[in-house]
Formats: C-alpha cells, structure tokens, sequence
C-alpha cells in the first residue's frame, strides 16, 4: 500500500486551486443583484457551460470514489448507471426541458403547482431538499473526507467534514448558480484530466488486458449483470435504473438547473447532450481503474479506498497534486450545485409563496441563509454514511426508497392530461410513506430485497394511487394543463421548426447519433 504522502509542490497547486475558485465566486458575486441571477444565472448560460456544469455535478467525489470501489468490488457493471444516464438525457431534451423553458420556471416543483396544485409543489420540495442533503451535500462530504483523512489520520472525520463545507459554502453563498457553473466549468476539466492521468498510469502498471483477466470473472468484465446478481440483476437494470434516471436527470433541481438556466432552448438542449457526450469515456477513466486496481492490489479491504490509493501510488508529486485537485474539483462541484439548488427550492418554493411582496435583494440574502443552513444540516449527516458497507451502495439505495413516486407524478403529469391533484398528492404521501417503512425493514433486516426491485414496486404502486384517485375526483381543467403536458402535436410542430436547420444543429440528429455512439460501447461490452 502507498504512503499518503503529498510534496511542498503538491500543497502549492491545491492552495491556489482553492484560492482561484474563492476568488470566482466574490467575482460573480458583484455582477449577482437580482433573483433571476442569483437563482439562474440571468437565463444566459451557453450550452457548453451547461454540459460542462452537468457534468462536473454529476461526477462529484462521491461518484470519482464510488465508481472505481465498485468496480473492484463486482466489476463494470456499476457503469450501466453511467450509459442509461444517456438515454434518459434524450428523453429530457425531447420531452421535459421544453415543456419547463415555456412556463420559465425557477425550480422542478413549481412545475408540479402549475400542473396539479400547491400542495403538490410543497409537498415535492420538501421531499427534494430532505433527498438532496442525505445524498449530494452528505455524500461529496464524506467522500472527500475520506481521502483527506488518508493524509492526515489523526485528524477526525467530522472536523475534515466542516472544514470543506465551509470551503464550498463560501463562493456559493456569495455568488449564486452563476459562480456554480463558471467554477463548474473549469472544475470539469481537472475531473476529466485528473482521471484520465490515473487510468493511464494504472494500466501501465498492470501492463496488459490479460493480467486483468486473470483477476477478474467474466461477469465482472461485462455490462449486463446475470438475474442472480446482487449487485445490478439485469431484470433491475430495465426495471428500476430508468426510474432513478429520469429523478435524477428530468425532475431534481440539483441537475435541472443548470438547463433552466439556458440562454434559448437549444442551449439547455445542446448542453444536457454534451454532458451525455461526456459521459461515455467513464467507463475507462473511472471504472476502469477499478478493475486495475485488483491487479495492483488484491488485498483492499474498503472499496472506498481503491482510487485514493491509485492516485498516491501511481502519481509522481506535482501531478499528485493535479489529480488531487480534480478530486477536490468534484467535491466543490458537487457541493455547489446541491447547496445552490436547496437555497432555490427554500427561496422560491416557501419563502416567496408565503412572503410574495418580499423583494429581490432579501430573497438573494434569504438564499444565502438557506445556503449555510442545509450546508450544516448535510456536515452533521455526512459522518453516518461510514456504517454503510459503501458509498455507492448508500447512493442508490436511498435513492430508491424516495424517488420513485415523484417519477409517478411527473410521468403522469407530463404524458396523461388527466392526471389531478387529487391523485399526485395521494401518491406522493402514500408512495413515500410506505418507500420509508420498507427502506426501514431493509435496514433492520426484516426481509431482503434489492433496491432496483423496490424502486420498480414502488413506481407501480405510486402509478396505480395516481390513476385511481385521478379517475374518482374531477378532471383537471383543459387550459390548466395544455401547455404542460407533451403530445403528438407538440412533436409535430416541432419537426416543422427544424425543417429549415442543418444537420449538426438539429437535437434530434444529435440524440440519434449520441444513442448509435452508447448501444457501441454496451455491445462491445455486452
């Protein structure tokens, strides 16, 4: 096992990482006055900002760290979370952003309040910040702490906690979803970078394919997993990932952001394209390394630990450090994205529904304090995720326990007009309460069952309250829900606009060739 060590020149590159990234941040806050902003970057956001920014948010610390443990753990497998995200981002840019650009929304939940009811956007909006401090704020925290903690071991891991909440919390407070993407932005190319040095170096170390083969089965050189495994049994890959998928990429404020803040449609479009682009190469840069890492060392207890100990073994100083900052890069990003989407949620989703005569300069410095607030709530959260067995499984376990019945209400909203109030708000209390119980008895080990399994049981039993309960109370209005919902003639209409475009403009091509480019690698690795 390497000494993590780190030279003068290493601590030099990350402190003035750190300060240029601070420095953004009091920048943009000076350009930052009103709530559109503050909240959504001035809707200016270009579609390499965008792609970038989804991107660097989605990689964050906790994925870097969860990806490679994974995959030394049961093999490639984990990456099907990372292609399907392809796929899913397709089905946002056709379907879902253009319905959110048209109401010009601030966050996923008023979308709800116009389709259904304000019952609906509360209830969805408290369920998005619970969800998005147990799982991004507490996640990217105890990730990063961890390899922190590598370097120093006698320092706690609650202290390493606060200290980079408060490292992230300072540019975010200041300077809102536009300090967010810029320092995104160059954050996403340290990520890139700093894995791509760690997948090289480590398959020269291993020195060939073979000597992987040697260590692995072949189950865990493949992307679709046997019935049986425990891990990601094929029948939960179809049943379940899409559901998390489309949570995670078309209904959670953390991710969609970004997009709703997209200077025209074909920005948000383009961008959310361009981070399904720059996904495809995860599956050599960070899973990858996973594999390699059981030929380098075989005796890893905590999955967790493997990239940690890839990059202080393999990297010479200097570019230790570099890669050291692209972690750092994916904690930051993370952790911004998450504490800037958590603030608009509190901002827009209760303080101005219940204040609505309250002005633009308090409702940024309302965003601020709700910034620090769930920044504490996830510092307290973070050091419990150690008593799970790992990082990635805490991720998509709590994920599928809470999010499939806000899939209900949004597939339903979005593709059946008459789909009502009544009927999302019976199915996301009723589907809640009972995804909690049963995350509950998993916990106490009452019975077992795989998350990707709940996740499907739980979206079939949301779906059913929802058409029940819609089908036995009034429908909704039909000018309520016409420019909310997506039909054959808002996809005609929109072949009509792109008849005059050429190819390489066009979102549909784009998507076409993005999906050829992911059924490539899934085969190859089938």
């Amino acid at each position: 096992m390497p000494a993590f060590t780190l030279t003068p020149l290493d601590y030099w590159m990350v402190a003035i990482y750190l300060v240029v990234i601070v420095a953004i941040g009091f920048w943009v806050a000076r350009q930052t006055q009103t709530t559109e902003d503050y909240f959504l970057a001035g809707r200016s956001l270009t579609w390499p900002i965008i792609g970038f920014s989804l991107f660097a948010s989605n990689i964050s610390s906790s994925s870097l760290i969860g990806l490679a443990g994974a995959a030394y753990d049961w093999g490639i497998g984990v990456y099907s979370y990372e292609w399907f995200a392809v796929v899913v981002l397709v089905l946002f840019v056709v379907v879902f952003l253009p319905i959110y650009l048209r109401g010009r929304i601030y966050t996923i939940p008023e979308y709800l309040e116009r389709r259904y009811n304000a019952t609906t956007r509360l209830t969805m909006s408290g369920l998005s910040i619970v969800g998005n401090v147990l799982l991004e704020i507490a996640g990217a925290l105890y990730a990063g702490a961890l390899v922190i903690q590598l370097l120093y071991p006698d320092l706690s891991l609650t202290v390493i906690i606060v200290v980079l909440a408060l490292l992230a919390g300072l540019y975010t407070v200041a300077g809102g979803l536009k300090a967010v993407v810029y320092t995104d932005t160059l954050q996403a190319v340290l990520l890139l970078g700093g894995a791509c040095f760690v997948a090289f170096e480590a398959f020269q170390r291993v020195g060939s394919w073979a000597a992987v083969e040697a260590v692995t089965t072949p189950e865990m050189r493949g992307l679709i997993l046997p019935m049986g495994d425990p891990n990601l049994p094929w029948l939960g890959l179809v049943t379940g990932l899409p559901l998390l998928g489309i949570y995670y990429w078309c209904s959670n404020q953390y991710m969609v952001q970004r997009a709703l803040g997209a200077r025209t449609l074909d920005d948000g479009r383009w961008g959310a394209l361009f981070a399904g682009l720059l996904k495809l190469p995860v599956l050599f840069i960070m899973v990858m390394p996973g594999l390699f890492a059981r030929v380098l060392y075989p005796d890893i207890t905590r999955a967790d630990a493997v990239f940690p100990t890839l990059l202080f073994d393999l990297l010479p100083a200097g570019i230790r450090g570099l890669v050291l900052i692209a972690l750092i890069a994916a904690l930051m990003s993370s952790l911004d994205s998450t504490l800037n989407a958590v603030s608009t949620l509190v901002t827009m989703d209760f303080v101005r529904k219940f204040r609505p005569r309250i002005s633009d300069r308090q409702l940024v410095r309302v965003g601020r304090w709700a910034t620090v607030i769930v920044m504490i709530l996830g510092t307290l959260w973070a050091p419990q995720i150690v008593e799970f067995p790992s990082l990635w499984q805490y991720l998509q376990a709590v994920l599928a326990y809470i999010t499939p019945p806000i899939v209900a209400c949004f597939l339903l909203g979005v593709f059946w007009k008459r789909a009502n109030a009544p009927g999302a708000t019976a199915a996301l209390l009723g589907g809640e309460a009972v995804g909690m119980t049963v995350g509950l008895l998993l916990a106490f080990g009452v019975f077992e069952l795989h998350f990707l399994y709940v996740a499907a049981w739980l979206f079939v039993l949301s779906v059913g309250i929802h058409v029940v309960v819609s089908l036995q109370t009034p429908a909704p209005e039909p000018e309520q829900v016409e420019a909310l919902v997506w039909t054959r003639a808002t996809w005609e209409a929109e072949t009509a606009a792109l008849a005059g475009k050429p190819w390489y403009a066009n979102y549909r091509i784009q998507s076409a060739i993005l999906l050829v480019l992911t059924g490539i690698i899934v085969g190859i690795y089938f």
